[in-house]
């Protein structure tokens, strides 16, 4: 059996946001490859985005916050909203699906990018004579550098905010 989308989410649907959210439930999802489901996802993400942007725009016209974009302001963005929850859920659909779909068909490279090629030492200089560095190499983790990074900025924040 397979599965559609409620008449009312088809209603807020252009005919090709349709056919895009109808590609992502069951029977269909699983026929497509993983370039199409990312293909499809940056479709969707595209369009959940629009809605977002819209139902935003329309909510500043409703508080008197901006210029209303049509003839009249916008008097709800209901409509607008369940739109963009049909495309959030089309899209966590595909998420999900890639998630179970195999990145690399066996026989290529690894699928983290590195061989045995990329991991060799390279010189840092074109010619013959680049020698490799003599400093130790640092691997830092990057949650430590967010952390200082936040902590420089916050000391600077205080420094700023005192009284002169």
């Amino acid at each position: 059996m397979s599965d559609a989308i409620p008449a009312d989410a088809a209603r807020l649907l252009t005919t090709s946001e349709q056919e895009a959210v109808n590609l992502t439930l069951h029977p269909a999802i699983v026929g497509l490859s993983r370039q199409d489901l990312q293909a499809l996802a940056r479709r969707l993400r595209e369009a959940r985005d629009r809605a977002r942007a819209i139902a935003s725009q329309q909510r500043r016209e409703m508080r008197g916050k901006s210029e209303p974009r049509g003839a009249t302001a916008a008097r709800d963005d209901v409509g607008t909203i369940a739109k963009e929850q049909v495309l959030a859920d089309a899209v966590k659909r595909i998420t999900e699906q890639l998630r179970h779909t195999p990145a690399k068909p066996a026989g290529g490279p690894p699928v983290n990018g590195r061989s045995r090629k990329a991991a060799a030492v390279r010189p840092t200089s074109p010619g013959p004579a680049a020698k490799p560095s003599k400093l130790p190499t640092v691997h830092a983790d990057p949650r430590e550098v967010g952390r200082v990074s936040k902590a420089v900025m916050s000391a600077q924040a205080r420094r700023d905010a005192k009284p002169r």
